[in-house]
């Protein structure tokens, strides 16, 4: 593909009874010392919860914890028939805590499979869905995660819908939202923003034209999310023009499924650039999945959500006229995806800030 630029007290006990489909959420049972009033007076439990869904045997069952408001954790399968496909549900049942707690922050992860996506639902005492999702990722055969923010309201249940047994859905992570005050400069770009958990950066912005600010071309080389791999022919190739010769230039993109040992290679004209930088979140983030192979000792990690990678490309190595660049997975790493792609290209103007060094 080418493109050309214009110039989360006391916690719930997750124990996993498999039984045929069903999973089933017991309260952990103890015996505590009677307390005093003043001792049982305490604030609501407003923290995180991380719940696992992955599907394991009797045999391997483990125990999980969760915040009070998670009432119970279930699964049902449906079978395939006549007029319908057969598909898997998780439901989450939900008692939100004390106070004004009306928004949540729901991320999935799960395996992005074209005929496998997930659908997320609300719905209230009756079974009403009173809030729904439509079908989420991009069938990018691919590890990914991915966030909606739902107005809880009367919802006393979440449903993760997936067609068949459910075992590309991992784990779901919850976070009550609250409201502040957000500032930002009147000449910065205006957009819907909002903070991660674990200090990730905000979504990277595309823009539609070419953007130009204190001599610096901002141009969008592709908006659409592409698959790479870790050969040439599996490369993201993007092939612009420029006017004239910058004075630095920096390669910007999202990249999901990130092997964050091996983060993927830039070519620019034939040359080879090197690895991009990766801006990665903090390590308590649930968004990476550990691997391990065989004969290998450490293990590595993959991040199955977005992350920023930058390059920043050598002004000599471009060209005024036509330019190649390839972006390509980094090796031994599986497919992955990127995003949002674009260039800036930094320029001489009035008030350029720089030194002249003298020589000694």
């Amino acid at each position: 593909m080418f493109r050309r630029i214009l110039a989360f007290a006391l916690c719930l006990s997750a124990v996993w009874h498999v039984r045929g489909q069903e999973v089933v959420v017991g309260r952990a049972t103890e015996t505590r010392p009677p307390r005093k009033a003043a001792e049982v007076t305490r604030s609501p439990d407003t923290s995180s919860a991380w719940i696992d869904l992955r599907q394991t045997s009797t045999t391997n069952k483990k125990a999980q914890t969760a915040p009070e408001w998670v009432r119970a954790v279930r699964m049902f399968s449906s079978k395939e028939s006549q007029t319908s496909a057969a598909s898997t549900t998780f439901r989450i049942e939900l008692a939100p805590p004390a106070g004004d707690f009306q928004v949540l922050s729901f991320r999935l992860f799960f395996d992005d499979k074209s005929e496998e996506r997930p659908r997320v639902n609300a719905a209230d005492e009756s079974g009403d869905v009173i809030w729904q999702t439509p079908p989420l990722g991009l069938g990018l055969n691919v590890a990914t995660s991915e966030t909606v923010i739902m107005p809880i309201g009367a919802a006393s249940t979440i449903d993760v819908e997936v067609p068949g047994n459910g075992e590309g859905v991992r784990a779901a992570f919850l976070d009550w939202m609250k409201s502040t005050e957000v500032l930002r400069p009147l000449s910065g770009d205006q957009r819907f923003i909002v903070p991660e958990s674990f200090g990730a950066t905000t979504p990277l912005h595309a823009p539609k034209q070419d953007a130009a600010q204190f001599g610096t071309v901002t141009a969008t080389l592709a908006p659409e999310t592409m698959q790479i791999g870790p050969t040439v022919p599996q490369g993201a190739g993007f092939r612009f023009g420029i006017e004239s010769q910058p004075l630095a230039a920096l390669l910007t993109f999202e990249l999901g499924s990130a092997q964050i040992e091996a983060p993927p290679e830039v070519y620019l004209n034939g040359e080879g650039l090197g690895p991009v930088t990766l801006s990665l979140p903090d390590l308590s983030d649930p968004g990476y999945r550990g691997e391990v192979k065989a004969l290998v000792r450490q293990m590595r990690f993959q991040y199955t959500g977005w992350v920023r990678a930058q390059k920043l490309i050598p002004a000599s190595s471009l060209r005024v006229g036509s330019n190649d660049l390839l972006v390509v997975g980094g090796a031994g790493t599986a497919v992955s995806a990127i995003r949002a792609t674009q260039i800036q290209l930094k320029y001489v103007w009035e008030k350029l800030d720089y030194q002249l060094i003298p020589r000694r």
